[in-house]
């Protein structure tokens, strides 16, 4: 995509609706000025993978990806782009967006697909032959299962540069509820009390039952009343 762009000088203050912008290699630095909505719309429409050529009014064109992107946060639009000058045909390092395709197994018992990289880095052959997204196919995932940044099937003379044990994408167990949750937690106290020795295996299981309060099934345990009573032992109750 064409870029067009005018020649900028250091600290030079720019018309109306321009920002300014550098473009650079480790050989090379360009300063010029874009018109913000035109680099609004393009950058929307191609991210940090897209290639664009930036064409220079007067001057030179070079194929760039953006680098960085200053933002002013309070008008949510652009102050400021660097670009990343490349060469047709060499090799070149991005990080590419991952998407999932299909629906795992483990979703369909509840799971949850977890995409835990959402950035691929990867070696493109050359600037155009850079994949806008990294698509990876999740239906045959369980609940539990994983893939790895090496199992992922890159496009064609694509390679891979992050570590290949990287976890991409997991599948979660289902949420629980805020009843699963409590039943869970309560459970584990029980199986606490058993093991001090302050719950018996039948009174726990009352509780798990639902049929006996904690409290009751410690006091069936100990042969001790339960202290549900909240009021002091002095006090009395006048009838009226």
């Amino acid at each position: 995509m064409e870029l067009r762009a005018v020649p900028r000088k250091s600290q030079e203050k720019l018309a109306e609706g321009l920002i300014p912008a550098v473009a650079y290699n480790k050989d090379h630095n360009v300063s010029f000025a874009i018109d913000r909505k035109a680099f609004d719309r393009a950058f929307r429409q191609q991210g940090t993978t897209g290639l664009f050529d930036i064409a220079i009014e007067g001057g030179e064109t070079f194929p760039a990806l953006v680098k960085t992107v200053q933002m002013d946060k309070r008008r949510r639009q652009a102050m400021h782009a660097d670009f990343f000058m490349v060469t047709y045909g060499e090799p070149i390092e991005v990080s590419v967006p991952v998407h999932t395709t299909g629906k795992s197994r483990g979703e369909t018992m509840g799971g949850l697909v977890d995409v835990v990289v959402h950035n691929l880095a990867v070696i493109a052959p050359g600037p155009r032959r850079i994949p806008q997204e990294i698509t990876v196919d999740v239906t045959r995932l369980n609940i539990g299962d994983h893939m790895t940044a090496g199992q992922i099937r890159l496009p064609q003379g694509v390679k891979l540069a992050a570590a290949e044990d990287v976890v991409v994408i997991s599948v979660l167990p289902p949420r629980l509820s805020e009843e699963e949750l409590a039943a869970e937690q309560q459970a584990a106290q029980v199986a606490g009390l058993v093991a001090a020795g302050e719950l018996s295996e039948e009174a726990a299981a009352a509780v798990l039952e639902g049929d006996a309060t904690i409290e009751e099934a410690k006091a069936e345990t100990t042969g001790e009343p339960a202290t549900d009573d909240v009021s002091g032992p002095d006090q009395t109750i006048q009838e009226q």
